[in-house]
């Protein structure tokens, strides 16, 4: 079982961890180059408060919350490239999907 333990990356108001187990993810994939701001209309259109983040060959590789994005979004360093890689910004520890401050 692949845990993932997201935590944000970006200053400003902490969201709520989550944890999802990779192994048995189900829900809204996404590709990992889709912007912030696409992402974030994704989830209002599907009304789900979370997406599976996946890699370029399908690979479920973390899942972002609206909660995160949002915080990005609303953030000093936020531009219009900014990509839902990009929140992730993750370092990897065997099984577990964790941000670095």
């Amino acid at each position: 079982m692949a845990l993932v333990q997201m935590q944000p990356h970006f200053s400003g108001l902490v969201p709520t961890p989550v944890v999802v187990d990779l192994g048995n993810a189900s829900g809204l994939r996404v590709r990992g180059d889709m912007t912030v701001e696409v992402a974030l209309s994704v989830m209002a259109g599907a009304r789900v408060g979370y997406l599976l983040v996946c890699d370029e060959d399908d690979q479920c590789t973390g899942s972002v919350t609206e909660a995160q994005l949002a915080v990005v979004r609303d953030g000093s360093a936020y531009t219009d490239r900014v990509r839902v890689r990009d929140v992730l910004g993750a370092r990897r520890t065997p099984g577990v999907l964790a941000l670095s401050h």
